[in-house]
């Protein structure tokens, strides 16, 4: 992602220095909340709630940025959705399924980070932009210029260099029989792996439709959030529904959990 802002900044272009800017301290403060919240000293919110619940928020935000567009008019905004999302049943369903891969995608992040420490999440995790180059070539049909290649290339190798084991840490794991640590470890990795392609694939995806259908972008992120909330409810149905029937839905959020779902996608 940052190669390709990067490359149409001029100098004088201020406000998309100071986006790439927000755009990297974003980044890198999400992981370093999403880690710390899942290794403090404290009862273990549920990730799969917090997934459903980031999505519930992000709705409401954009229910509210389209009532500001339409004059802040309760009516006017029921008739945008009714129209946008009822009415057109077609792209309605293309959101769900892009929703399905978001929920799998955030849920993924949060197993990822349970497994891998921060500086290797943030490493490997910098394979979503080379996902989302090919993505980008292959459905927005983008020319990639040979610098930017080769800036994929080097990342690419450094990914690989992260994930692959050192001897020392091969012998360790045989002689210290710590075969549960490594299987962790790879966990973690598949984790991020999946969850960099669906993003590269989502993303470009929903810039395509952006580009293609005249739709204001947050009536589309509300088609998301409520796709995403019923998808991520379905993962909580699945896999933590005792969880939530002995503590409650909201156990283990704290104030971090809560700054961090403001922070998630």
């Amino acid at each position: 992602m940052y190669v390709f802002i990067y490359s149409k900044i001029t100098k004088k272009d201020n406000r998309s220095w100071i986006s790439l800017v927000a755009l990297v301290c974003q980044t890198t403060s999400l992981v370093l909340l999403l880690r710390y919240s899942r290794t403090v000293n404290s009862e273990k919110y549920l990730s799969s709630t917090a997934v459903v619940t980031a999505e519930f928020l992000k709705g409401i935000v954009c229910i509210f940025l389209v009532w500001l567009e339409n004059d802040r008019s309760i009516n006017r905004v029921i008739l945008v959705i009714n129209e946008e999302i009822y009415n057109k049943p077609h792209d309605t369903m293309r959101f769900a399924r892009l929703s399905g891969l978001y929920a799998i995608q955030n849920n993924l992040l949060f197993i990822a980070l349970s497994y891998l420490n921060t500086a290797t999440y943030q490493v490997t995790y910098q394979s979503k932009i080379l996902t989302t180059a090919l993505f980008s070539v292959f459905i927005l049909n983008k020319k990639i210029e040979k610098r930017q290649w080769f800036s994929l290339f080097m990342l690419a190798i450094g990914v690989a260099l992260v994930t692959w084991p050192t001897s020392d840490e091969s012998n360790k794991r045989l002689t210290a029989q710590n075969q549960a640590t490594w299987v962790q470890q790879m966990m973690g990795f598949c984790a991020v792996f999946v969850s960099a392609m669906t993003s590269g694939f989502v993303g470009v995806y929903f810039e395509k439709i952006l580009k293609t259908e005249p739709t204001s972008v947050w009536v589309r992120n509300i088609q998301l959030a409520i796709f995403g909330t019923i998808f991520g409810l379905l993962i909580v149905f699945c896999f933590d529904c005792k969880a939530i029937m002995d503590k409650g839905f909201f156990q283990g959020y704290t104030t971090i959990v809560w700054i961090l779902l403001q922070k998630l996608d």
